[in-house]
C-alpha cells in the first residue's frame, strides 16, 4: 500500500511540474492595427497635498515670506525690537516688519525662519536671497545682515554664509544678494539681522535656489520637474483634486489670485492642513507662488497639454451636506467667467484682457489650452445641475474646447451609476473616474473598459492608486497591480484617451496621503516603483493598439490564465511592436509570444525586455535607497515569428520586438 502511495504521488508531482510548464501563447494580430493611441494617454495630476507645492515643487524657501498667515509669525522668530505693521505696498499682502534698534549696542534685532522642515541647501551652489524694503519716512540708510545659519552647529561659528544688504531707498523697492554656502545643510535657518541703528522694513523675504528648473528666477525645483519631464507625459492636470473644491467657498483654489506679480498673490488656506487631525499640519498654507501661470508653463516644458480643472460652485460634499454651502445655480455667473476668462488667459491675444496679463507675465505666445475641467469629484443631481450651464457658455465661446466632467468619487455604485448618464446627456467630452482601491479590485479589473460605450464620452482615469489592504503605504506589489490594471487602459485605448496616477507628490515629513509617486525630502529625491510603471507605460506607449489574446479572449487575469494580464502596440514611428506584460501570479509563467499576420519573410529580427520585479512585495525606493526598485533592461534572443521567454513571478516586463520584412 505504502508503495502504490509513493508512485501516486510522484505521478501528481509530475504532472503537476507539466501543468506549470504549459506555455501561455499570447497571440498579436499584427495586421489588425486598432485604435489610436492619445498623445494624452499617460500623464501626471498634481494636488498640493503632502507639501506638494510650498515646501516641495515650488523652490521657495522662505515659509510665511509675506507675514500674511493668520498667525503672522508663524514660521519666524523674532528677537530685540521688531514690530508687524499692515500698510505695506503690495494690496493683497499688506502685513510687513519692522526692525529697530534694540537700545544697546549688544543687543540684536532681527528674524529667524525655519523653512519647510528646515532650510536645505547645498554646499557650493548659490541662493538668491530678496527682500522688499525701505527706510521708513525721516530714516536714513540702514542695513541688514543676512545669514544661513546652523543652529545645531557645534562648531565655532553657526553661520556658514553671511551677506549684507544696504537699504537705501524711502520708497519700497526689490534688493537681493546671493548667498554661497560652503556646507551642505537640510535643516539650516534664514537669518537676519538688522545691522545698523537706522530702522528697516522688510516685506516678502524670499530665498531661492539659482539652480531652478529651467533657470526660473520664481522657479520650481530641479530635480522633482526633471522626475516629471522624465516621464514624458502627455496630459498635467492641475491644481486639484480636493483643493479646487475648498472645505468651503471662501477657500477653493482661485485662479485669479494665482497669477499676475508673485509679491502681490494672496496666501490662501490648505484643506489639507486639518482634513486629518492624525496628520495635522498647522502651518500649511498656499502662497499661490506657484500658480496657473507656473502650470501652464511647465506643462509646455515637459511636453505635457496643460488640463486645468475649477471650482462648479460646489465646496467639497464631503465636508458640506448643508445648501447654503454652496452656489446656487442662478448665482455661477462670476464662477462661468472665471472658466471663460481662464481660457483667454491661456490662448487669448496680448490685445484682450486676460491674454495681456499672460503677455505681461513673459509668455505673449498662447498657450494653446485644449481641455478644461469642470468640478472635481462632485455627485448627485447638484452636480450635473451646476456643470450644465458652464457647458454651455463655453460651448457658445469655445466651441472646440474639450469639457471633462466628473463620475464622482467612487469607482462603481449608485453616484456613478447616476453621473455618467448624465455626462453623455450633457455631451461632456470626458469623465474623470477616481479609484484609490485594494489588491482585489485592482485584480478584477483587467476587463473593465471592454464593454464601455464606445458612442459616449471618453474616459479620463483621473485618480488611481493600489491602496494595500493593511499596506496603504508604497511597494511594489502595489505597483505590479497597478501595471496590471493598466493594459486595460491600453487595450481600450479607443475610450481611454486619459489616465493619470495619484497624488503625485510627498515630503517625508509632511505628508498627509499615502501611497504617493515621488518622495523627497529638504535635498533629495525618490522615485517609487509606481513612478517607473507609469513610466514605463509612458516611454513605450506606441501609436496604435494590437488585439492580443490567450486561448482567443484577452489576457484580463481572468479564469485559466494563471494571474498574466497583457497588452500590445504598435508604434508606426519606430516601427516596433510593444508587448507589455504583468505575472501577479506566484509563479513563474513561460510565455510564447505568436505574431499572426506576418508573411513568411517577415520575421523578429531584434528585441530587448525591460523588467520591474522585487524578490520583496513589500519593498519600495527610499530617499536612503533610491534604486532598490527599478527597470532592469536585456537584449532578447529572436528569430522566427514566435518569441519564447520564461516571465518570472510577480513581475512587470515590457518586450520591445522588431521585424526584419
Amino acid at each position: 500500500m505504502r508503495k502504490y502511495t509513493g508512485l501516486l504521488a510522484a505521478f501528481t508531482f509530475a504532472a503537476s511540474v507539466g501543468l506549470q510548464a504549459q506555455t501561455n501563447e499570447l497571440v498579436v494580430q499584427t495586421k489588425r492595427v486598432g485604435a489610436e493611441i492619445q498623445p494624452t494617454m499617460y500623464g501626471l495630476f498634481f494636488e498640493d497635498i503632502n507639501y506638494a507645492a510650498d515646501g516641495g515643487l515650488y523652490a521657495e524657501l522662505v515659509k510665511n515670506r509675506s507675514f500674511e498667515f493668520p498667525q503672522n509669525l508663524m514660521g519666524w522668530k523674532s528677537f530685540g525690537k521688531v514690530s508687524l505693521k499692515d500698510d505695506g505696498p503690495f494690496e493683497r499682502n499688506p502685513h510687513y516688519v519692522r526692525l529697530a534698534y534694540s537700545g544697546h549696542p549688544h543687543k540684536q534685532t532681527g528674524l529667524d525662519n525655519e523653512g519647510f522642515f528646515g532650510i536645505g541647501v547645498k554646499q557650493g551652489e548659490e541662493y538668491r536671497f530678496s527682500v522688499w524694503a525701505r527706510i521708513p519716512e525721516g530714516g536714513e540708510a540702514g542695513k541688514i545682515r543676512v545669514e544661513l545659519v546652523n543652529t545645531a552647529s557645534k562648531g565655532e561659528r553657526q553661520a556658514f554664509a553671511t551677506e549684507t544688504l544696504t537699504i537705501d531707498s524711502k520708497e519700497w523697492k526689490k534688493y537681493q544678494v546671493m548667498l554661497k554656502p560652503n556646507v551642505t545643510d537640510a535643516k539650516a535657518v534664514l537669518r537676519i539681522f538688522l545691522a545698523s541703528r537706522p530702522t528697516v522694513d522688510l516685506e516678502h523675504v524670499s530665498l531661492f535656489p539659482t539652480d531652478t528648473w529651467k533657470g526660473h528666477e520664481n522657479g520650481l525645483r530641479k530635480d522633482l520637474a526633471q522626475a516629471l519631464a522624465d516621464l514624458k507625459p502627455g496630459i498635467f492636470r492641475f491644481p486639484g483634486g480636493c483643493i479646487v473644491e475648498g472645505t468651503d467657498l471662501a477657500t477653493r483654489y482661485d485662479w485669479k489670485k494665482s497669477v499676475g506679480p508673485v509679491e502681490n498673490r494672496p496666501l490662501n488656506e490648505n484643506r489639507w492642513q486639518y482634513t486629518f487631525p492624525h496628520r495635522f499640519f498647522p502651518d500649511y498654507y498656499q502662497s499661490y507662488g506657484l500658480g496657473f501661470y507656473e502650470f501652464f508653463l511647465l506643462s509646455e516644458e515637459i511636453g505635457a497639454e496643460p488640463l486645468p480643472v475649477l471650482s462648479c460652485g460646489l465646496s467639497c460634499q464631503f465636508q458640506n451636506t448643508d445648501a447654503d454651502a454652496h452656489v446656487a445655480v442662478c448665482d455661477l455667473g462670476s464662477y462661468i467667467q472665471d472658466a471663460l476668462d481662464l481660457i483667454e488667459f491661456a490662448n487669448g491675444s496680448i490685445d484682450s484682457p486676460w491674454g495681456k496679463v499672460r503677455a505681461e507675465m513673459g509668455h505673449p505666445a498662447p498657450f494653446n489650452l485644449k481641455f478644461i475641467g469642470i468640478g472635481n469629484e462632485q455627485w448627485g443631481k447638484e452636480y450635473p445641475e451646476h456643470l450644465e450651464p458652464f457647458i454651455a457658455a463655453i460651448r457658445k465661446a469655445y466651441p472646440q474646447m474639450k469639457i471633462v466632467g466628473s463620475s464622482g468619487p467612487d469607482s462603481e455604485g449608485k453616484q456613478f451609476d447616476y453621473l455618467w448618464p448624465e455626462m453623455k446627456r450633457l455631451k461632456a467630452d470626458l469623465v474623470d473616474e477616481h479609484f484609490y482601491r485594494p489588491e482585489t479590485w485592482f485584480l478584477s479589473q483587467g476587463s473593465r473598459y471592454d464593454n464601455y460605450d464606445r458612442k459616449g464620452p471618453k474616459v479620463f482615469a483621473g485618480e488611481y492608486a493600489c491602496h494595500g489592504k493593511g499596506k496603504k503605504w508604497n511597494h511594489f506589489h502595489a505597483s505590479l497591480l497597478e501595471a496590471a490594471f493598466m493594459t486595460g487602459l491600453e487595450r481600450n485605448a479607443d475610450i481611454v484617451h486619459m489616465a493619470t496616477y495619484a497624488p503625485l507628490f510627498a515630503h517625508v515629513e509632511g505628508w498627509q496621503w499615502r501611497p504617493d509617486m515621488i518622495w523627497y525630502d529638504n535635498l533629495k529625491s525618490v522615485r517609487t516603483a509606481s513612478y517607473y510603471v507609469q513610466q514605463l507605460y509612458a516611454l513605450y506607449k506606441g501609436t496604435n493598439v494590437l488585439p492580443l489574446t490567450m486561448n482567443k479572449v484577452p489576457v484580463t487575469g481572468g479564469e485559466g490564465q494563471n494571474g498574466l494580464f497583457a497588452s500590445a502596440v504598435y508604434d508606426k514611428l519606430k516601427d516596433e511592436i510593444i508587448v507589455k506584460v504583468a505575472n501577479t501570479s506566484d509563479k513563474a509563467q513561460p510565455l510564447t509570444l505568436k505574431f499572426d499576420g506576418w508573411k513568411k519573410k517577415e520575421v523578429l529580427s531584434a528585441g530587448r525586455c525591460i523588467k520591474l520585479a522585487s524578490a520583496d512585495p513589500d519593498m519600495d525606493n527610499t530617499i536612503g535607497k533610491p534604486s532598490a526598485v527599478i527597470p532592469r533592461e536585456s537584449d532578447l534572443q529572436v528569430s522566427g515569428q514566435v518569441l519564447n521567454v520564461n516571465l518570472e513571478p510577480k513581475t512587470f516586463a515590457v518586450y520591445i520586438l522588431k521585424k526584419l520584412s
